[in-house]
């Protein structure tokens, strides 16, 4: 589990924990420490974990900080929060990728799973704002997209996807939440996801899901 320290994450990594599954957790604060924006502390935990993986799922995200909040127009664009938008929602799941599919066991189901967005769609945007999110999240979904048919070269039973968790009660989307969105519960978000990942086949990977297992438009 890649972000066990964020909500979704460490509900991720309990309700796995609650199923008897072996969970590893990896975050910029466990051991070995897994940093986004250092691709070498990527790479020495993958190698800590070894081969023979059957489920890895990225929970990581930025969303806002004290620094940086969500655009809201045109004027808002920044170039330092585009670059670490990009650095935390894109190029940090693209080394984990990089790092950790050749792990995924070769000849048994296996997945990858990253957390993106619904505001990541092209397709689904009608609504503009949030240019950095939106734009980091598509380059994820394409990242994803690409290095799945990379992966089923080799790992022929393997599925590599991304999620949209929906709204959920964390500090990321918690300030954003608007009236009439279904909130969920870190717990239920995670229930939700692992039953989406559990009934997930070859055929689906290279796809962008919801939290109810329907397919969105990238």
């Amino acid at each position: 589990m890649i972000g066990a320290t964020g909500g979704i994450g460490a509900a991720l990594a309990e309700a796995l924990d609650a199923e008897g599954a072996e969970v590893s957790r990896l975050g910029r604060r466990t051991t070995p420490a897994l940093d986004l924006l250092d691709e070498a502390s990527i790479a020495a935990a993958a190698a800590a974990i070894g081969p023979g993986l059957h489920l890895v799922i990225d929970a990581t995200g930025f969303l806002h900080d004290v620094r940086f909040s969500p655009e809201k127009s045109l004027r808002q664009i920044d170039p330092a929060h585009m670059a670490h938008s990009f650095a935390i929602n894109a190029t940090g799941p693209a080394l984990l990728m990089k790092h950790f599919l050749p792990l995924l066991a070769r000849e048994e189901r296996a997945v990858f799973a990253t957390l993106s967005a619904r505001v990541g769609s092209i397709a689904d945007n009608r609504i503009g704002g949030w240019t950095s999110y939106r734009a980091a999240k598509a380059a994820l979904n394409q990242i994803m997209r690409n290095v799945s048919i990379e992966l089923a070269r080799t790992h022929r039973a393997a599925i590599c996807v991304a999620l949209h968790p929906g709204t959920v009660a964390t500090p990321l989307s918690g300030p954003f939440a608007k009236a009439g969105l279904e909130v969920q519960t870190p717990a239920q978000s995670a229930a939700r996801l692992l039953a989406v990942i559990a009934a997930l086949t070859p055929s689906q990977t290279g796809g962008f899901f919801d939290h109810k297992g329907e397919a969105i438009p990238f």
